[in-house]
């Protein structure tokens, strides 16, 4: 019998997770802040928010969830986030070049330090393009942190193995990919080039948003929609605020934009599956599914015509 893992104790408030530029220029001047740039060197050293460190491999670590891949995951980014200056009194603060060019990057570094544990964590809503926008301070000088000693604190019940997810099959969980379509038709196995993965497809049994969907267009660039909008996306799906949802993509960066809009829009019970289709379509032992996706609503539909 399937057991789904324990609801989370203490859900995070999800409203203020999501900062403005300007919320963060007044943060910046008021408390102990590290502001984290998640987009690449070159990048980066083009031009940044004054006093952000960058922290590529946030977005470029590819995780596993065994035992072993999970623990090089939290000793990996415990060290990186130490060295870059998280003690746990300061607060984080991530950001990309606009919530939907960087492929959920920013969200990804929130989603790490949610489940390790740590206690203040934020998101630019809009990112670099929003700030600049904003006509706020950009500097292209480097900045060399002041390491700290990152806290060892509970991880939150947040992420899931593949071995989880495959006992949630057929169960009353809600599998919900949030892949890129061609993906979720199963033209292609990845981001990264149609066979960069082994197998093409999805999670059987899987619903699906396109994590795009959970963004729209705003004065300052893409913002995360209101709590209302992301409900009303999700209801498309058949997917209700008390669900248990699990999340998945290719390695939990799309998914980790999705989880940050579940959780501010009210979502009690979401976790993700971080490993994600990256690690799931490489065990040919676990489960796909191939069949167009057409086809399997088809019945549905038959039946509603009748």
């Amino acid at each position: 019998m399937f057991v789904a893992p324990n609801r989370l104790e203490s859900p995070m408030n999800p409203s203020p997770t999501l900062i403005s530029p300007t919320e963060l220029e007044a943060l910046m001047a008021a408390t102990p802040t590290v502001v984290i740039d998640t987009r690449d060197a070159d990048t980066y050293a083009a031009g940044h928010i004054t006093g952000a460190v960058n922290m590529r491999e946030i977005f470029t670590y590819l995780a596993t969830s065994t035992a072993e891949g999970l623990e090089s995951l939290k000793s990996t980014f415990a060290k990186a986030f130490g060295e870059a200056g998280l003690s746990g009194a300061e607060t984080a603060v991530f950001y990309e070049d606009a919530l939907n060019s960087g492929y959920g990057q920013s969200c990804r570094g929130y989603y790490l330090l949610t489940w390790l544990g740590y206690p203040k964590v934020k998101v630019v809503n809009g990112g670099f393009s929003a700030w600049k926008a904003a006509g706020l301070p950009v500097s292209a000088e480097a900045v060399t942190p002041k390491a700290a000693s990152f806290p060892s604190l509970p991880t939150a019940d947040v992420m899931l193995t593949k071995e989880q997810v495959q006992a949630a099959l057929g169960t009353g969980v809600v599998l919900l990919d949030v892949r890129d379509v061609d993906e979720w038709t199963g033209e292609s196995s990845s981001p990264y080039g149609k066979d960069y993965a082994p197998r093409k497809g999805r999670l059987p049994g899987a619903k699906w948003i396109e994590w795009y969907r959970f963004m729209k267009p705003g004065a300052q660039g893409p913002q995360i929609k209101s709590a209302l909008e992301v409900q009303a996306e999700c209801a498309t799906a058949g997917i209700a605020t008390d669900d248990t949802i699990y999340l998945y993509c290719f390695k939990g960066a799309r998914a980790s934009n999705t989880f940050l809009a579940l959780k501010q829009a009210g979502f009690s019970d979401v976790r993700m599956y971080f490993g994600s289709w990256n690690e799931w379509s490489r065990d040919p032992a676990l489960p796909i599914e191939t069949t167009p996706p057409v086809l399997a609503v088809k019945p549905v539909l038959q039946a509603m015509a009748a």
